[in-house]
Formats: structure tokens, sequence, C-alpha cells
């Protein structure tokens, strides 16, 4: 009897003796965080407008914020932000739907052959923590300044997100149910399907999550270093020109693009992992 208790409490994700509806009252009874989150960006607006004006930073290296959001709006209604926020957009996106692609379907492999995951681990384990912008002459040399300069920086830093968030997903099958899969006489493909992925699922999205954030970094940085056509790049080009005001400006649009990547696949998450534990236990 304890050991269904157990069970049942692993599955819903809820504390013992803690019924459903329950656990349903009090994560909507839970107090909103987001009024928080937004003071303190009031707050940090607040110190940035008024340390340059005190004189502890000279104007010239940190506007005030007044007029880092005046020159924001200014751009905003330039269609060349807009180019440039495309052509950022368009690298991270091609970007890490390769990475993502490849990486599942290396991980899924690699992870399923116990030998295959033996021979290639120490070279995973060489080739990751190689930084991608260490790998931007080498870039350069082969692509130029184009965007496949960069989309090469962003496929190779995304790929090892979630290579490694495959490859445990993969590990972390239970060979009960793996073993029954094969009593069922299910063959490799359907031992994938039926047991491996919604395993690792939860382990891939994570990975690609990741794999997001780091995607844009690449891409910005990138354009930034190398030139191509971008955020970056404009980024460069104002600090080159002296614009320091559009500088941030154009700082402030690579984060919100960041927050809003997040926002999307912190969504994305929920409904594709709305049966998991980890997603059902989240207060709403």
């Amino acid at each position: 009897m304890s050991t269904i208790m157990g069970d049942a409490t692993a599955t819903t994700g809820l504390p013992e003796g803690q019924a459903p509806d329950t656990a349903q009252r009090s994560r909507r009874l839970a107090p909103a965080t987001w009024p928080y989150g937004l003071l303190g960006l009031l707050v940090f607006a607040a110190v940035l407008e008024v340390v340059p004006r005190l004189g502890l930073v000279p104007e010239r290296y940190l506007p005030p914020m007044s007029r880092i959001v005046a020159a924001l709006a200014e751009e905003a209604a330039s269609p060349a932000l807009w180019t440039a926020v495309g052509e950022t957009m368009k690298a991270w996106a091609i970007g890490l739907a390769i990475a993502v692609a490849a990486a599942v379907l290396v991980g899924v492999i690699i992870g399923s052959v116990p030998f295959l995951l033996a021979a290639t681990s120490s070279t995973i384990e060489f080739l990751r923590p190689i930084p991608s912008v260490a790998l931007i002459p080498l870039a350069v040399l082969m692509y130029g300044t184009g965007i496949e300069s960069t989309l090469m920086l962003v496929i190779y830093a995304s790929f090892w997100q979630v290579l490694i968030q495959v490859l445990y997903g993969v590990q972390d099958v239970d060979p009960v149910a793996m073993d029954t899969a094969r009593s069922y006489r299910l063959g490799r493909f359907g031992r994938i399907r039926h047991v491996t992925w919604p395993t690792a699922l939860p382990y891939i999205v994570t990975g690609v999550r990741l794999a997001a954030a780091v995607a844009l970094v690449l891409a910005i940085s990138g354009e930034l270093i190398i030139g191509s056509p971008g955020l970056g790049h404009e980024i460069s080009q104002a600090q080159s020109g002296g614009a320091v005001a559009v500088m941030y400006a154009l700082v402030v649009v690579t984060g919100l693009i960041g927050v809003l990547i997040n926002l999307v696949f912190r969504m994305v998450e929920r409904r594709l992992l709305a049966w998991h534990t980890s997603v059902r236990g989240e207060a709403v």
C-alpha cells in the first residue's frame, strides 16, 4: 500500500497526503511574482538614470536612461532597425533548427548504442568546451563575412547544448520499461518512439531552450566581430560612430529579444510537457 502511494506521489508530483485539487487551489492562490520583477527593472532603470547625472560615470560612456529610451524610440521608427532584427533572427532560427535536428538524431543514435556512447564520450568532452568565438578565424576563412560564418558559430554552440541533454535523456530510460517493450516484440524504432522518446523529451526541451539563448548570443557576437548583417553589426557601427545612446538602445533591443525568446520557449515547454510532473507541479 505504501508503495502504491509512493508511485502515485511520484506520478502527480505532489507531496504525500496532498490531494490534487488542494494543490491546484494552492497554486491558484500563490502570489504572482511578476510585479517584483517589474519593480526590479524600474529600480535598475532609475539607477541608470541617476548615476550619469550625478557624474559618477561620464555621460559619454553611459548616457542617462531617458536618452537611451529616446534613442530606442527613434530607432524603432527606422526600417534599418527591423531589417537588422530580421537578419539576426534569420541566423538565429536557421542555426538553431539545424543544430537541434542534428543533435537529436546523433544523440538518440549514440545514446541507444552503448559501444558508440563509450567510443565517442572522450571526443564529445574534448569538443564541447571549445568556445565558438575561437572558431571565428576559421569561419571567416571558410565563408567570409556572410551569414554563413555566423551560422557556423550558432550551430556549433547550440549543437552541444542539445546533444548533452539528449544523451542524458536516453540514458535515463527505465530498463524495466525497455525490457517490457522488447517482450512485446517492439522493434528498435518502436522502442525509440514509445519508450525512449517520452523519457528523453523533457531533456530535449530543456536543451532546446538553453540552446535558443546560446544561439542568440552567438548570432549577435558573430555579427559584432565578423561584421555580417544584423543587430551585432549595427551595435558595432553605432559604437565606432560615437552614437553611444543608440548603441545602448540596440543592446536593450537584444535583451528584449532574449526575454521574448525565453518566454516563448517556456510557453512551448509547458504545452509539450503538460503531462510531465515538472510542469504540473509548477505554480500557475
